[in-house]
């Protein structure tokens, strides 16, 4: 319930309001005009009764900077890409942190959006790809969602009235057969002991560049022809099948392998894998393959497989992707295996 007290000082009339209510701690405002004491005791007892409140006092208490350092000692770590992330929270905080978590709205957050897009915030500007911006944005609106439903410093999350742009379907670049050849060989003349493992690995199972190079020997399970991969980018276990050349490259590796280490490819220092980012460029150019990166080789994987028939629910399943979504770009190279489908159904039905 709400007491207005009217004080004069110095013969000017001041409003001193109180809203008492049960099982919530008093609040209490002064105005110069009876209206606006009235109209603030109004709102404040409405808003304690849909629990509204208190979530906007934490509002104006905390700044878009506190709530970023305190999401990076309890939640970042936890997760798998903590390091990107964190840079692209740091930008967030460079540019919003000093603002109250009350302030920040969807207009301001959108405008935030548009300078990532166009990369006016680089000399000279550098535009960003829609899918890097919409990655920005999304860790934000996690950090928000956090914010709501575990601290309490916020009653919504702007983040969801900021539409996200359109991403493109992706790159899809794949070793044609003379570029396999090539690459293959030049990795097999590299001075780099790892090199041409490594690659054969990510070309045969479509695993990620660092699913490989953090590869350890109790993952490699060589009397079941498997290699069980605990943490992958999605959060879930997957088992990649070894083939039979595959699994004779991994013995002869077994038998050399370090005693002071588990890696598969260790590194200098034991407790680190192997770096091949120099052997691995020297051999693209020495192979004259142009515009192909580590991840390609995981592309790769993925059209060899369209290319020989496997759906599209089957390359996600080798891929470890939860939905169809990343996977539909091969689609068009699984055409001529989805048209003999349909050719030998037709002449099952109408004969020759």
């Amino acid at each position: 319930m709400a007491t207005i007290e009217k004080r004069v000082t110095k013969g000017e009339a001041v409003y001193r309001v109180k809203v008492r209510m049960k099982g919530h701690p008093p609040q209490s405002a002064t105005f110069t005009r009876l209206t606006d004491a009235r109209r603030w005791a109004n709102d404040i007892e409405s808003d304690i009764r849909h629990g509204r409140h208190f979530k906007i006092v934490e509002a104006k208490r905390h700044t878009l900077g506190e709530l970023i350092d305190r999401y990076r000692i309890g939640v970042l770590p936890r997760k798998k890409d903590a390091a990107q992330q964190a840079r692209q929270l740091t930008w967030w905080k460079n540019r919003l942190g000093e603002n109250l978590l009350s302030d920040l709205d969807a207009p301001m957050l959108a405008e935030q959006r548009d300078i990532l897009a166009a990369g006016t915030d680089h000399t000279p500007a550098k535009p960003r790809s829609q899918a890097t911006v919409n990655r920005y944005l999304a860790v934000l609106s996690h950090v928000f969602s956090v914010a709501l439903k575990e601290y309490g410093w916020v009653e919504e999350n702007p983040l969801r009235k900021v539409s996200k742009g359109k991403e493109s379907r992706g790159r899809v670049r794949f070793l044609s057969d003379g570029e396999r050849e090539r690459l293959l060989a030049a990795c097999r003349e590299s001075t780099n002991p790892d090199l041409y493992l490594a690659v054969v690995l990510s070309l045969a199972t479509g695993a990620r560049r660092m699913e490989i190079l953090g590869l350890r020997w109790p993952q490699v399970d060589l009397n079941r022809n498997v290699i069980t991969l605990l943490e992958t980018k999605n959060g879930e276990c997957r088992v990649l099948p070894v083939s039979d050349s595959i699994r004779e490259l991994l013995q002869i590796r077994a038998k050399v392998r370090r005693i002071d280490s588990d890696f598969v490819f260790p590194g200098r220092s034991a407790s680190q894998p192997a770096q091949l980012r120099h052997a691995w460029n020297a051999a693209l150019q020495a192979a004259n393959v142009d515009d192909f990166h580590w991840h390609d080789l995981r592309h790769s994987a993925a059209s060899y497989l369209a290319m020989n028939g496997a759906s599209l629910q089957e390359i996600a399943a080798v891929l470890g992707h939860k939905t169809l979504a990343m996977v539909k770009r091969y689609s068009h190279l699984s055409e001529p295996h989805t048209a003999n489908v349909v050719n030998r159904m037709n002449r099952a039905i109408f004969g020759q």
